[in-house]
């Protein structure tokens, strides 16, 4: 859009709902990481480990 010298409003409005789609998929997988992944960790006897995994995932997805 930018190289086709389109409107910045209209730009900005697209990268919003990119970041909207991404913020909802991402949502969907820790939604799914936390019912299965830490519940069978927590099962397994391995929450500590699987805990500090996530910890350092969102450390570098979160701003």
């Amino acid at each position: 859009m930018v190289s086709e010298s389109r409107p910045c409003p209209e730009v900005l409005i697209q990268l919003a709902a990119v970041r909207g789609a991404i913020d909802r998929v991402s949502r969907l997988i820790l939604d799914e990481h936390l019912n299965e992944c830490v519940a069978r960790a927590a099962q397994e006897g391995n929450i500590e480990e699987e805990l500090q995994e996530l910890k350092a995932a969102l450390d570098r997805f979160l701003p």
